[in-house]
């Protein structure tokens, strides 16, 4: 039952989030609904946060890194308690706090701004590696895409952590198979992922990251190594008509199909 209304939660959050795209005209639904599972499992399970208290020095760091999926953290973050839900409402409008990607000195909840792939991981390692220095008990989570995972600054930053013993770090590759454009067995095929941060010495697990069962013990895991956490996704997961198709990384639904997403979606709850 504690899985259960975790789902029921994060149907709430795809729902939310596929109106505030549908309505600004713009987003990058795809690899956010691949992503709520995880990010709901987070902010209602497993982050030690205070919603009031956004900058509280004893809270859990999170970082996301694929900062424009920004809308489903947006959605995430209000549904949690960190501002207004009606506020949602002005994603991407002029004037809004609610950019395209995080903005953390606007944003109540956000660690840091994200958006140029492969700065969020080197950051977290960065807020690791402060944790170490001052004994402080936080854990810090940082979510890459996989696609993402091209980028050498990330593999740079994996060797650090490795290399400082970075134990309170958890790194969650959302492995959905797709970027912009094409799938990622396509341009730079970074898979398997396993046995390369293995390599440079981290622990990992895979899961399947749109499954709560598998997704909060991963996340609870605690060791003597950084952790990485191989998340196979669905590009577009609860939503028929774009799951793992390549064309909905930042596409939006026409009004006949918002109208059958919502169906869907209203449908399970």
């Amino acid at each position: 039952m504690q899985w259960k209304e975790l789902e029921r939660t994060a149907r709430q959050i795809r729902l939310r989030d596929l109106e505030a795209v549908y309505a600004a005209g713009a987003g990058h639904i795809g690899g956010e609904m691949s992503a709520i599972d995880i990010l709901t499992a987070l902010y209602f399970h497993v982050l030690k946060i205070y919603p009031d208290d956004a900058k509280h020095p004893d809270r859990d760091r999170f970082v996301l890194s694929k900062g424009h999926t920004a809308c489903a953290l947006y959605v995430t973050l209000a549904k949690r308690g960190f501002f207004p839900e009606d506020e949602i409402s002005t994603f991407l409008q002029p004037h809004s706090r609610l950019n395209g990607h995080p903005n953390c000195n606007k944003v109540p909840g956000v660690e840091t701004n994200t958006g140029p792939l492969g700065h969020g991981l080197p950051v977290a390692i960065g807020i690791a590696t402060a944790g170490k220095l001052s004994s402080a008990a936080y854990h810090t989570y940082v979510m890459t895409g996989d696609g993402e995972m091209q980028e050498g600054s990330n593999w740079e930053a994996i060797m650090a952590a490795s290399q400082f013993q970075l134990n309170n770090l958890t790194l969650i590759i959302d492995h959905n198979r797709f970027q912009q454009g094409a799938a990622l067995a396509d341009t730079n095929n970074v898979a398997p992922l396993r046995p390369k941060l293995e390599a440079f010495g981290w622990e990992v697990t895979e899961i399947n990251g749109n499954d709560m069962a598998e997704i909060v013990p991963a996340l609870q895991h605690r060791g003597a190594r950084p952790h990485c956490i191989v998340a196979h996704t669905n590009k577009g997961h609860g939503i028929s008509f774009m799951q793992d198709r390549v064309d909905w990384h930042h596409k939006v639904p026409n009004k006949e199909q918002y109208e059958l997403a919502v169906a869907e979606l209203s449908e399970a709850l």
